[in-house]
């Protein structure tokens, strides 16, 4: 496992979310004269992992999450931990299902990244892969944009995502890349183990990762904007994959 440098946690439930997981945390930053449910609950989860409270005013609150949305909490943490391809392999092989991936090709926004890792969470995906180059890390806006979902989903981190797909490819998954011409993505069939590719908020999937794609997928639209967010369209394919594997009974 791989470690980056120390964060911060910020909002309420993602607080929660780390307190009750196995996430490394140095210490907890809570507003001063705050009195709610949920700052008592993340007061009573610190004191049961006996760590190290602080009331702080607001000012040192908005400082350390980079003015971002605190909601009067901060959770100083160990560094992010990236899991190995191995691990998303066995991750699957411990539930007992065919692997289902995501490739994220050079993500620019740390917001989209939340949001996919939280759709990713609900649909089982058992795990991301990005590279460590150009693209958005597990920072502390993705953890309050997973609400939780960033201590749950596997985050794998490296080098070449080529040398990746292939593999993948080699270890028996079938990838399926988006472009805008392709197969309706509502034919898809995501039964066995398959791993979807999205590409980058403005070019798209770079060109050779897009020839080792086994299959373009496409998503029809008919209004004005040809486009989707990438966590929008990211979304659609996942719940589709969720679809085929576990249909209607």
């Amino acid at each position: 496992m791989k470690t980056e440098e120390n964060d911060f946690i910020i909002g309420r439930h993602p607080a929660v979310a780390a307190l009750k997981s196995d996430q490394e945390i140095n210490k907890v930053f809570i507003q001063k004269g705050l009195k709610t449910d949920a700052i008592s609950e993340i007061i009573k989860l610190a004191k049961q992992r006996r760590l190290v409270i602080s009331n702080v005013p607001k000012t040192k609150l908005d400082q350390l999450s980079d003015h971002g949305n605190h909601q009067g909490v901060a959770l100083a943490v160990a560094a992010y931990h990236y899991a190995t391809i191995d691990d998303l392999f066995d991750r699957a092989a411990a539930k007992g299902e065919a692997p289902f991936f995501l490739i994220l090709d050079e993500l620019a926004d740390p917001h989209n990244l939340g949001s996919i890792m939280r759709t990713a969470d609900a649909a089982g995906v058992h795990g991301i892969i990005i590279p460590k180059r150009r693209s958005v890390g597990l920072t502390s806006v993705v953890a309050k944009t997973a609400a939780g979902a960033i201590e749950h989903v596997p985050v794998a981190r490296v080098t070449n995502l080529v040398q990746v797909a292939k593999e993948l490819k080699e270890r028996g998954m079938w990838l399926f890349g988006t472009d805008m011409k392709g197969t309706d993505y509502r034919h898809w069939d995501a039964k066995g183990p398959v791993c979807v590719v999205i590409g980058n908020e403005g070019k798209g999937i770079s060109s050779l990762l897009k020839k080792t794609c086994d299959e373009m997928l496409t998503i029809p639209m008919v209004g004005h904007v040809q486009s989707l967010n990438a966590s929008v369209a990211a979304s659609l394919l996942i719940y589709q994959g969720f679809n085929s594997r576990h249909p209607l009974k």
